[in-house]
């Protein structure tokens, strides 16, 4: 008989082993992920491993054989990365309408950031009026007031993505000045600031502006200075649409530069590009700035869509000041024909003091004209202002300012005016993260009624098919930490952007070999492909490839969130 030789401290240590190793035989998980490429967001290289969810986190990454889960799913040869960010989108509608965000949630995003130099709200009576006058096909109600009340209703009436936004800084503006061409006096701006820190307490991610669009291009540096103070204060951003992406875009850098060391607070530029065949040169010294910026010290980044044309409105070709006092009086000066010549005239000439995108895009038939309120012009969608100008008889600025009278709105177009040289210069840039700029949309229903630029479909899923897998501009677990990580980290966002335990389980899994975007110009109601399946905050919302109705976002809250203590989440 061999006696026992473990003495009781020994034998106590394998005994927790073999209890240890029991326990993990016998671990169950709501979800395993089993046998897929992981990356992580990190930029590191990827690694084959099982991936377990246990209710909205991530719970164990990893050699899982031995575990078990409600849900097994056999992601082999399949990569598996955080849910992507959208940092500028357009969704602040389109989400009332559909919550089920198809067009986004189909290129594997996870998490809309929307309030590009207009935020929901906060909101007076005399802007609610006015948000419902200028709504187009989709009718809703105003049940809000605060830009948190806003997010907070998205997230009840059930949306699929995670939702977060900017407060703008043109709204703060509207709600004291209105759409007055001057600037606030000490009393006004003081109220201004304290809109900015009702948001930023209720989750706001920062300040963001457009200095292109009246109203937002009536504010001064100091003014946008001041805002941007605030934002600092609670460790938000300030991310801008530069004052000219064109004619001026180096003195345009320079103002985002100056109030990014001014106000103490890190910088982001929306869709970084140079507008205009005469300014696509600058893109170079603009790269340089930001990265001696960088270099400085600046916490300074960017994003971009993946497209050489923008989209905006057909009022863009038109001078600011003839949009001084809002829309109302704005289509008082189109009707008036003094004014109208003179309009007509700084449209073909003026290049300087304000962003011409009609001289920008080099020609009306590059202007390609996409969303239209009224139901007599909708057949109109799709055709160039040059094509229109001709069958009316008209020159293209006549035409121009009588289908916004006719329409009674901006109407949606698409500017040519980008360089894809330029393009594959920001892809490559370890500082730039990826955006839509636009709705989240459905190929069905009220959305169908105009068209969208291709990138709400592709933008996406066009830098993974396009600029990693056909012409390899970046590796994809690069592309990867840009699409998911980077824009966490710029946004302060607690557990997201990342496939760690403890994370939020905001998880893509895709064929690399297969995503690809579909959307054109002619036809840009067409989903991506390749995306098998999506889940946020642990539901299931993509399904080998088709959307379960599943509606698990929420709001994702910025880091002065008084919600709890260091905000995020």
């Amino acid at each position: 008989m061999t006696r026992n030789r473990l003495g009781g401290t020994a034998f106590t240590a394998l005994l927790i082993a073999a209890l240890v190793a029991a326990g993990c035989a016998r671990q169950r998980y709501d979800l395993i992920l089993r046998g897929g490429t992981i990356y992580d967001g990190s930029g590191g290289p990827p690694f084959v491993a099982d991936l377990a969810v246990t209710g909205d986190r991530i719970a164990a990454i990893g050699d899982l054989s031995e575990a078990r889960a409600a849900t097994e799913i056999d992601v082999k040869g399949l990569a598996v990365a955080p849910g992507f960010i959208n940092m500028m989108s357009w969704a602040n509608e389109s989400l009332i309408e559909d919550g089920r965000s198809m067009s986004d949630i189909k290129q594997g995003i996870t998490l809309e950031v929307m309030g590009e130099g207009n935020s929901m709200g906060p909101l007076n009576e005399a802007m609610k009026e006015r948000m419902r006058a200028a709504q187009g096909d989709i009718k809703y109600e105003i049940e809000w007031t605060t830009l948190g009340e806003y997010l907070e209703y998205l997230e009840r009436r059930g949306v699929s993505p995670n939702v977060a936004s900017f407060i703008g800084a043109a709204t703060p503006r509207v709600y004291v000045l209105g759409y007055e061409d001057r600037a606030p006096t000490p009393e006004e701006l003081e109220t201004m600031r304290g809109l900015v820190r009702q948001a930023m307490e209720e989750g706001a991610l920062g300040v963001a502006s457009s200095l292109v669009y009246p109203p937002g291009f009536f504010a001064k540096t100091e003014e946008l200075i001041a805002l941007a103070r605030v934002a600092a204060e609670y460790g938000g951003l300030y991310v801008s649409h530069l004052r000219s992406e064109g004619e001026q875009l180096i003195e345009a850098v320079e103002e985002f530069l100056t109030i990014v060391r001014q106000a103490g607070v890190r910088g982001e530029i929306y869709h970084l590009k140079a507008a205009g065949k005469d300014n696509w040169a600058k893109f170079d010294r603009v790269i340089e700035m930001i990265e001696k910026a960088r270099a400085e010290g600046l916490e300074v980044t960017a994003d971009i869509y993946t497209y050489p044309a923008g989209a905006t409105g057909l009022d863009s070709s038109m001078p600011p000041w003839a949009q001084e006092g809002g829309f109302e009086k704005f289509i008082e000066r189109l009707k008036n024909p003094a004014i109208r010549r003179r309009i007509a005239r700084e449209m073909r000439q003026s290049r300087r003091g304000w962003e011409n995108m009609y001289l920008q895009a080099g020609s009306p038939d590059r202007i390609l004209l996409v969303g239209f309120k009224n139901e007599k012009l909708k057949p109109l969608t799709g055709k160039t202002l040059a094509e229109i100008a001709r069958m009316r008889g008209k020159s293209p600025e006549e035409t121009a300012m009588d289908l916004i009278i006719e329409d009674d709105s901006r109407i949606g177009a698409i500017y040519f005016s980008q360089s894809e040289d330029n393009v594959r210069k920001a892809v490559r840039l370890p500082w730039v993260s990826f955006c839509t700029d636009s709705a989240s949309v459905a190929a069905e229903g009220v959305f169908l009624k105009s068209n969208p630029h291709p990138r709400a479909y592709g933008s996406f899923a066009r830098l993974l098919a396009k600029y990693v897998r056909e012409e390899k501009l970046i590796p994809l677990e690069e592309a990867i930490r840009r699409m998911a990580a980077l824009p966490a980290e710029v946004l302060r966002l607690d557990g997201r952007g990342m496939l760690r335990n403890g994370y939020y389980a905001d998880i893509v899994v895709f064929d690399p070999e297969r995503i690809q975007d579909h959307a054109t110009w002619e036809k840009p109601h067409q989903y991506a492909t390749g995306v098998v399946h999506v889940f946020v905050n642990g539901g299931h919302v993509i399904k080998n490839g088709e959307h379960t109705g599943a509606k698990p976002g929420r709001v994702v809250r910025g880091p002065g969130w008084k919600g709890r203590p260091g905000g995020g989440g």
